[in-house]
């Protein structure tokens, strides 16, 4: 929103006042998190109980005069935004704030949240409790709020209802017989392939569980139904978009019958082999772009678990070196980290006769193992792990590389095939120069995988020896204070004094190319002052100008 609209929206906002999803407060920069999540969740399932698609808490506020008053709260722009991911950390299922706008207004700054709408059936939780509102006061959201927004979806499976105007002449006959194939495989300790194909397709298709009692259902139409039968499904699309982007450009979308033309939209990634050269090796590894079974697995869970009732379709972007997928709706069950070890067993889905369908014809599995197994493959390939992004509260998207982004680590995954899955992970963290815990520092550290001081963390030097990465790593790689310490003696030994401005003209091109130039005067300071207290310079300026002096000038002089 721009500044004008912005203004329009809060002079609306006060209007009304506070109610179940506006909250003012005056908010000082010290105003706690933990309050704005509590915030956060109460005015998110008032939102759904209302049936608004957004609510607000607005800072900078006065609640007795109903005036602006401004606010400094996180005035710099990255902490502002920084907001976001703490939200997420804490809310259950994760989500964050729809946008953060904020209003310069002559009477002082205004920051405005919105806050979107806890989605159907499922409470917004801060930090495993349930807040909501009771007029203008946060109180715990009670049983009986609570299950109203659990009750929203019983009953509601967008994927189970029946069509009443299709046929079996709607259904797509290569799909039929790729469907029965499927069944025949996944059960084939159980029923021979020719007793699959010789059943009425009524009895295949309800023990296929894509019809009930006969009766073709949305998810019928979905994995089988002919393209032209598709507007039996309006409003919703029925459709998965394939765009291409980079120097050239395209599209094209894919229809039903899905178990079909989720192939067909595979074929048209442009699936090339690369080649990765080991270390100290002159023979290159060949692999695919992308890995096919990890393309169809992240594609089939798009249909799956994508919310139909947002009538949006399935999107792959193929751009130069990744796959995005996006799909509609939050990640349904507990967060994609939960499935890494290949442990969780999902508890509920958004779409169960979907999934239970899909399931039957070998499309997905239903135990959770299909991310585990994405990031096995993946790393077995060397690639960079998959990325989740769930901070659009209304959709999943997921990457999946197809390209090297740190040449270090790749080789180090080629020269050490049986690092467990978690150091995998905490390694890729630290090519993509994302935060890790302390825990997974030290322990990649112990294992010589890793050298750099926190934040700024790098493969080790003994992976990274090709000529390029050498620059990177020396560039980047810390030296020992002494280094920087004999640097400063050698210039006073040679010119008498220096001044604060002139250190730092000597040291900071010196310093690691991975600090902040905040961080380089920090350091710089902190050798000053350990050479000061170690009796090797002196100051002979004063303490706002200070003039360093090797120790032993002083005592000659």
């Amino acid at each position: 929103m721009d500044q004008l609209a912005l203004k329009t929206l809060l002079n609306t906002l006060i209007g009304t006042w506070e109610n179940e999803v506006v909250e003012f407060k005056q908010a000082d920069e010290n105003y706690k998190t933990d309050r704005i999540g509590e915030y956060f969740s109460a005015l998110s399932n008032e939102a759904n109980l209302s049936g608004q698609e957004s609510a607000w808490l607005v800072f900078g506020v006065n609640n007795k005069t109903r005036a602006i008053s401004g606010t400094h709260y996180r005035e710099e722009a990255d902490r502002l935004n920084g907001l976001k991911h703490q939200i997420a950390q804490s809310t259950e299922p994760s989500v964050t704030f729809r946008n953060i706008h904020v209003l310069e207004d002559t009477a002082g700054r205004v920051v405005l949240f919105e806050i979107p709408a806890a989605p159907r059936g499922i409470p917004i939780a801060w930090k495993g409790h349930y807040y909501s509102r009771a007029g203008e006061s946060l109180v715990p959201l009670g049983f009986a709020k609570q299950d109203e927004i659990r009750q929203q979806t019983i009953a509601e499976d967008w994927t189970a209802q029946p069509v009443s105007s299709a046929t079996f002449e709607d259904l797509d006959e290569a799909a039929l017989q790729r469907a029965r194939k499927a069944f025949a495989k996944k059960y084939a300790n159980r029923f021979a392939a020719e007793e699959v194909e010789a059943w009425p397709l009524s009895t295949f298709l309800d023990r296929a569980r894509v019809t009930q009692n006969g009766t073709i259902t949305r998810t019928t139409l979905l994995l089988l139904g002919k393209p032209e039968s598709t507007w039996k499904l309006s409003p919703h699309p029925a459709q998965m978009t394939w765009k291409l982007e980079g120097p050239e450009r395209a599209y094209e979308h894919f229809s039903p019958p899905f178990l079909l033309s989720t192939s067909w939209l595979y074929r048209r990634i442009r699936n090339i082999q690369l080649r990765l050269l080991p270390q100290d090796e002159l023979l290159p590894i060949e692999v695919a772009k992308y890995d096919q079974k990890i393309v169809l697995e992240s594609l089939h869970n798009c249909i799956a678990h994508q919310d139909y009732t947002r009538n949006g379709r399935v999107i792959v972007i193929e751009q130069p070196d990744r796959l995005v997928f996006e799909n509609e709706g939050m990640f349904f069950e507990g967060q994609p980290g939960d499935y890494l070890e290949g442990n969780r067993v999902p508890r509920k889905y958004r779409n169960p006769f979907l999934a239970q369908a899909m399931a039957e014809l070998n499309m997905i599995d239903t135990m959770g193992f299909g991310i585990h197994d994405m990031y096995a493959r993946q790393a077995k390939r060397y690639f960079p792990m998959p990325d989740y992004d769930l901070s659009e509260a209304s959709a999943v998207r997921l990457t999946i590389y197809g390209g090297v982004v740190d040449p270090a680590y790749s080789r180090l995954l080629i020269q050490k095939t049986d690092l467990p899955l978690a150091d995998i992970l905490a390694l890729d963290r630290v090519q993509k120069k994302l935060p890790l815990p302390d825990e997974a520092i030290t322990r990649l550290r112990r294992a010589g995988l890793i050298e750099g001081r926190k934040p700024n963390l790098y493969v080790s030097a003994k992976v990274a020896k090709a000529t390029s990465d050498k620059v990177d790593y020396i560039r980047t790689r810390a030296q020992d204070d002494e280094f920087y310490a004999k640097l400063l003696i050698d210039y006073l030994e040679k010119f008498g004094h220096a001044t604060r401005s002139e250190i730092d003209k000597l040291l900071m091109d010196k310093l690691s190319d991975g600090l902040s130039p905040e961080q380089k005067r920090t350091k710089i300071s902190n050798l000053v002052t350990k050479l000061r207290r170690r009796g090797r310079i002196h100051n002979s300026g004063s303490r706002g100008h200070p003039i360093w002096q090797l120790a032993e000038r002083k005592s000659n002089a």
